[in-house]
C-alpha cells in the first residue's frame, strides 16, 4: 500500500485525495481514512462512488466513530445504511448516542430500520449482535437449477451466497444447509435438497457467546453458521470473517487484562488522557494495595528479619519464582478454557495435574537455588556465614513449597472466576504475582523459622 501511504504524508485535500482513492483497494482506502481527522475522512467517503463508499463502510478495519459519522451528510448517512451489510450498519449505530441514533432510524426505509432493530437488540458479544440478515434461503421445494438461477438473482445484496440454506415451504424454519460446491455439481433437475449432507445442520442461538460461534465454524469447518429462534426460524447468519473480526476484539481485550488493566475500546492513538487513567489507574490501585500485604507479612516476620539479615538476599528470587509458575500456569488455563479444551467441572483434574507438576518445578528450582548458594560460598564470591548449608537449603525447600502453591492458585484461579459469572481473562499475571508475592513470603519465613531454629533464629 505504499502509494496510499504517500497520500497520506502529502496532506492532500479531501477532494483530491477522494479522487486519488478511487483508484485503490477498499482495505487501503480504510487504511488511509484512519488515519486522517474524523471531518477529513467524513468529507472523502462524501465524495466517494456510493457503491465504493458503502464497500469502504462495511470494512471492519475502518474505524466508525459517532464523530465520524455526525460529519456525513444525512442524506449520505441513510444512503451508505441501506447499502451496508446489516452487521455492519449495527456496529456503527452502537457508536451513535440520542438523538442522533434514533433520527437516523426514524428515517430509513423499514426493512433496514427493522432489521437493525432487532441486531441492536441482542447482548454484545453474542451471535446475535454479529449476525448479517442477508442470506440466501430457499424453500426445500425447489430444484437445484431454481436454486441456482435464485442465487445468480441476489448474489449482489447478500453477503455471502457459498451456504444457502433449506427452508421448510410452509412453516419456513431450517430443513438443511447447502454448500455451493455441492450445488453446482448436482444434477440440474433434482430437488435441492439432494446436495445436502445428511447430517443435520450445525446451529447456533442468538444469544451464543461468539466465542463459542468461532469454535463450532472451526470444528465443523463452516464458512457461516445459521442462528436460529427456539422454533427453528433462520434469524441470520454469522460468517467466518465476522468470527475473526470478533476474535481478534476478544484476543485484544484478554492481552490487555493480561497486563492488568481494563480493555480498551478505542485504538490506542485514539484514546483520550482522561480515559487511559481510568483505564489503568483502577486496577493499578488495586494491585497496589494488595501489594501493602506483602508489606504487613514482612512486618510480621521482622524479629526474624533482625536475627538473620541473610534471608533478605534471597525474598526477590522467591516472590519471582511464585510468580512466574502461578503466572504459567494462569494463561495455560485461560486459553484451555477459551477453546473449550477443558471445562468448570474439570477443575480437580487440573489440581492433580498441577501438584505433581508443581512440584516437580518447585525441586528443578529448588536444586538451582541451593547449587547457586554452594557455589558462591565455596568459590568465595559471598560468605554467608557458618550456617550456609542451612540456608541453602531453607531456599531449596520454600522454592519447592512457593512454586506448588503459585502452578496450584494460578490454575484455580480462572475456574474461580469464571464460577462466579468473571472473565477468566481477568485472572491477569499482575493479580496472579501479587496474591503469590504475598503467600510465597509466609512460606519463605515459615520454612526458615523450621529449618533454621536454634542457629539463625
Amino acid at each position: 500500500m505504499e502509494n496510499t501511504l504517500d497520500l497520506i504524508e502529502d496532506n492532500l485535500d479531501p477532494a483530491t485525495l477522494a479522487a486519488e482513492l478511487t483508484h485503490e483497494h477498499v482495505a487501503d482506502i480504510a487504511e488511509a481514512l484512519n488515519e486522517q481527522e474524523p471531518e477529513t475522512a467524513s468529507e472523502v467517503i462524501a465524495l466517494l462512488p456510493l457503491e465504493q463508499a458503502v464497500d469502504v463502510m462495511d470494512q471492519p478495519e475502518l474505524d466508525l466513530s459517532a464523530e465520524f459519522v455526525a460529519a456525513l451528510p444525512a442524506e449520505r448517512v441513510l444512503a451508505l445504511l441501506s447499502g451496508m451489510s446489516a452487521d455492519r450498519a449495527a456496529t456503527l449505530f452502537r457508536e451513535l448516542e440520542e438523538p442522533a441514533r434514533s433520527n437516523l432510524l426514524a428515517r430509513l426505509d423499514p426493512e433496514t430500520a427493522a432489521s437493525l432493530k432487532k441486531l441492536l437488540s441482542y447482548p454484545s458479544h453474542s451471535a446475535g449482535s454479529i449476525m448479517t440478515t442477508e442470506f440466501v434461503s430457499v424453500p426445500s421445494t425447489w430444484s437445484v437449477e431454481h436454486t441456482l438461477r435464485h442465487i445468480r438473482q441476489v448474489e449482489r445484496t447478500r453477503e455471502t451466497v457459498y451456504a444457502i440454506y433449506v427452508l421448510d415451504p410452509e412453516k419456513r424454519t431450517l430443513v438443511q444447509a447447502v454448500g455451493l460446491r455441492r450445488l453446482i455439481s448436482a444434477d440440474l433437475h433434482a430437488p435441492v435438497l439432494s446436495a445436502a449432507r445428511g447430517s443435520r445442520p450445525v446451529t447456533v442461538s442468538p444469544f451464543t457467546d461468539r466465542e463459542e460461534v468461532a469454535r463450532l465454524i472451526s470444528k465443523y469447518n463452516l464458512l457461516a453458521v445459521p442462528v436460529v429462534d427456539e422454533m427453528g426460524y433462520v434469524l441470520g447468519i454469522v460468517t467466518f470473517d465476522d468470527v475473526i473480526d470478533a476474535i481478534l476484539e476478544e484476543s485484544t481485550e484478554d492481552v490487555q487484562k493480561f497486563g492488568g488493566m481494563e480493555a480498551l475500546d478505542e485504538p490506542y492513538m485514539e484514546i483520550g488522557f482522561g480515559k487511559m487513567i481510568k483505564k489503568r489507574a483502577g486496577w493499578l490501585c488495586a494491585l497496589f494495595v494488595s501489594e501493602m500485604l506483602t508489606a504487613s507479612a514482612m512486618q510480621h516476620f521482622e524479629t526474624e528479619l533482625e536475627k538473620a539479615i541473610v534471608l533478605t538476599l534471597f525474598i526477590p528470587l522467591i516472590m519471582s519464582s511464585g510468580g512466574n509458575s502461578g503466572s504459567q500456569a494462569t494463561s495455560l488455563l485461560i486459553r484451555a478454557l477459551a477453546l473449550r479444551e477443558i471445562r468448570l467441572g474439570d477443575w480437580w483434574r487440573v489440581a492433580l495435574r498441577e501438584l505433581p507438576t508443581g512440584l516437580t518445578l518447585g525441586a528443578i528450582l529448588g536444586v538451582v537455588g541451593v547449587l547457586r548458594i554452594t557455589a558462591w560460598q565455596l568459590l568465595g564470591f559471598y560468605d554467608y556465614g557458618v550456617h550456609w548449608p542451612l540456608i541453602a537449603a531453607t531456599v531449596g525447600a520454600a522454592l519447592v513449597g512457593i512454586v506448588t502453591f503459585g502452578s496450584l492458585s494460578g490454575s484455580m484461579l480462572p475456574f474461580l472466576l469464571q464460577r462466579i459469572g468473571f472473565d477468566p481473562a481477568s485472572a491477569s499475571a499482575p493479580f496472579v504475582a501479587t496474591l503469590v508475592d504475598v503467600t510465597g513470603l509466609v512460606i519463605y519465613f515459615s520454612v526458615a523459622i523450621l529449618i533454621l531454629q536454634g542457629t539463625l533464629l
